[in-house]
Parts: structure tokens; C-alpha cells; sequence
């Protein structure tokens, strides 16, 4: 018979969250996965557990390489644990790789569920929760961050974004160049431990209070983007949203199609928007040959 994989919650702060499985299955575990091999001594140390099982770490450095050997001693009969860090693996940690090898090889896999950064720091955000996307960690480079907000701009969900304290100030003014300063965002930081902070506020507000530097573990839920109808844009944010969208690769008539339908507005009325601040030049688009005309305007 082949073994059981089995992905661990640990605490995202508060050791005292741990969850009671969690010691049974350090306990009887026949091999512990574990991204810090120094971190997990200290939560086997916390829970006052003895581990039986071989430790190895599986990490982002190793994990393509270290996944078949712990495949083999799952299809070999081992129980093999999963942790990391904190929180879940395979959520923004690593996991995935070993889960999909054991999905392939019809091996079992369970999971002892846990603290979640994710649904805390939802849950205490103020914003709808009943629909949400997580987005994981934002690329490092400006204009990759750029492009990846973008493709959410017309979100409707809540997101969820995790990030570095020191990229903090820089993701969240690149939010509101994209989604606008005026969507509700909050920023969680270091969620359950001591210094545990809620920043709620338009992410203009907070994109400043972040320039002044910002420490912890950092968790970002923001707003998604308003229903049709429910808001109405005054012409200039009609034009930025154009604007956004064809700095993505959208044609014009594409886009002013697409404000107009997210915003619940006539494509004409986006259109004129568009044409008005070409002319008096302060909205930064470039007029070109493919530019919308009277019979696109539908």
C-alpha cells in the first residue's frame, strides 16, 4: 500500500493557534518535510513534541529536486508531514510540486487544517468577503507589478495580496495608480503576534503612511471594483481607466468598450471623455491612427 502526504497548518504568529492534530502528526510522522529545519525545531520545541521520523528540508531551492525522493517514500508506505513556515503549504509556500506528483501516482493526501493569513486577514479587513481572489506575492520588477494589477483592474472579488515591508509603499501607490486611490484597501500586518496592526483606509491614504517605512508580516486585501452602475466616474477617472487598459496592449475602441461597460456608461460618453483630454492634452494619450471614430463609438 502506498503512504498518506499530509499538509500541516502552523501558526502564522500565536503558537498557542496550533492546531491539536498538528503534535499527534510531528509525533508519528515517518519523514517531516520542513522549509527551515531551524524553525520547525523551535515549533516541535513550543509544542514540547519529539519527532520520530527522518527531517528533511524542502524548500524553494530544493523542492523539483527533493519531490521524487519524498514520492518514493510515499509509493514506499511512509507517512511523510508537510510544513512550512507558517500557514498552509502550497499557499504562496512551497508544496504544490509534491502534491501534484501525489495526485499523479494516486497516493492519498489530507491535510491538518490551520491558521491562514489569508482568511484573517480578510475577516478583519471590513471588506465583502462572500467573493475573493488571492494574487500571492506581486513581481519585484515596477513594470511586471504594473502589468499583473492591470490584468485585475476590473476585479470585482475582493483581493488578497501578500508582500515585503520594505515593497510595501512602492505596491501600494502602483494600486493606486491602477485601481485608484480611492478604493478601500486594508494592509495586516504581523496578524496574531504582539504588534498585530489593521491599516484601513483608500489606498492613496495608506500608500503614504506607507512611505515612512513599515515593518512585519504583510497581508493586503483590497477592494474589488465597483459593480455597473454603482459609482459614477467623473470624466478624468473615465480617461485614467483608458488609459490604464491601453497601456496594457488594449486598442483604444477596445478599451473605452470595456470602461464603459465595467462603469454602467454609454461608450460614447467614455469616447468624449477620451477625445477632451486629448485635446486639451492633459490626460497622456497619444492620439494614433487606430483612434476610435464617430462610427466605433456604437
Amino acid at each position: 500500500m502506498t503512504g498518506t502526504l499530509v499538509l500541516a497548518g502552523t501558526p502564522i504568529g500565536d503558537i498557542s493557534d496550533a492546531p491539536p492534530r498538528l503534535a499527534e502528526e510531528l509525533t508519528g510522522a515517518d519523514v517531516i518535510a520542513a522549509e527551515d529545519t531551524r524553525r520547525l525545531r523551535r515549533l516541535t520545541q513550543a509544542l514540547g513534541v519529539t519527532t520520530k521520523g527522518r527531517v528533511v528540508s524542502y524548500f524553494e531551492g530544493n523542492e523539483s529536486a527533493r519531490t521524487p525522493e519524498l514520492v518514493g517514500e510515499l509509493a514506499g508506505g511512509a507517512r511523510v508531514l508537510l510544513v512550512t513556515d507558517a500557514g498552509m503549504p502550497s499557499v504562496s509556500d512551497p508544496g504544490y510540486r509534491l502534491v501534484a506528483a501525489a495526485v499523479e501516482r494516486d497516493i492519498r493526501v489530507t491535510a491538518v487544517p490551520g491558521p491562514s493569513a489569508v482568511l484573517t486577514a480578510l475577516a478583519l479587513s471590513g471588506l465583502p468577503v462572500d467573493r475573493f481572489c488571492f494574487e500571492g506575492f506581486l513581481p519585484r520588477k515596477a513594470g511586471e507589478r504594473l502589468g499583473r494589477l492591470r490584468e485585475v483592474a476590473d476585479e470585482r472579488r475582493t483581493l488578497v495580496y501578500f508582500e515585503a515591508p520594505h515593497r510595501l509603499d512602492d505596491t501600494l501607490a502602483a494600486m493606486a495608480e491602477v485601481f485608484g486611490g480611492a478604493r478601500r484597501a486594508a494592509v495586516c500586518r504581523e496578524l496574531t503576534k504582539t504588534y498585530e496592526e489593521v491599516r484601513r483606509g483608500p489606498l492613496a491614504e495608506l500608500a503614504e503612511w506607507a512611505a515612512e517605512g513599515v515593518r512585519g508580516e504583510i497581508t493586503v486585501v483590497v477592494e474589488g471594483a465597483p459593480e455597473k452602475g454603482t459609482e459614477e466616474l467623473d470624466a478624468a477617472e473615465l480617461v485614467r481607466r483608458v488609459r490604464v487598459r491601453e497601456e496594457a496592449g488594449e486598442r483604444r475602441k477596445e478599451a473605452i468598450a470595456a470602461v464603459a461597460a465595467a462603469a454602467g456608461v454609454p461608450k460614447r460618453q467614455v469616447f468624449d471623455a477620451v477625445v477632451a483630454a486629448k485635446t486639451a492634452g492633459s490626460a497622456g494619450i497619444a492620439g494614433t491612427a487606430g483612434t476610435a471614430g464617430p462610427g466605433e463609438r456604437g
